[in-house]
């Protein structure tokens, strides 16, 4: 990353960098890029892709609609029922 794009990045995002912290980004995202290139110099053809560093196993339960609660059962909680509806103030003259 250069000046100029690193400037651009602190106006786009409000940010008021000193000198020093420029320079310290600077540095960071020179190293950065030095390990990437080391890293692309590396033969990969034969490994494996990986996208997750620890093994992964979804376990997916069944979707199984279950009726935990019957409706007087829900309505035995309400402080006014009517007709199987909860009554509750009215919000809106």
């Amino acid at each position: 990353m250069d000046i100029k794009t690193l400037e651009r990045l602190q106006k786009l995002n409000q940010l008021n960098l000193t000198e020093e912290e420029t320079d310290t980004l600077l540095g960071f995202f020179e190293t950065a890029e030095k390990d990437a290139e080391i890293l692309s110099t590396v033969n990969t053809e034969n490994v494996e892709r990986m996208v997750y560093v620890m093994p992964m196993t979804n376990i997916i339960r069944e979707d199984i609609a279950k009726k935990l609660f019957t409706r007087d059962q829900l309505q035995e909680q309400a402080p006014e029922a009517m007709d199987g509806y909860w009554q509750v103030p009215r919000t809106v003259d």
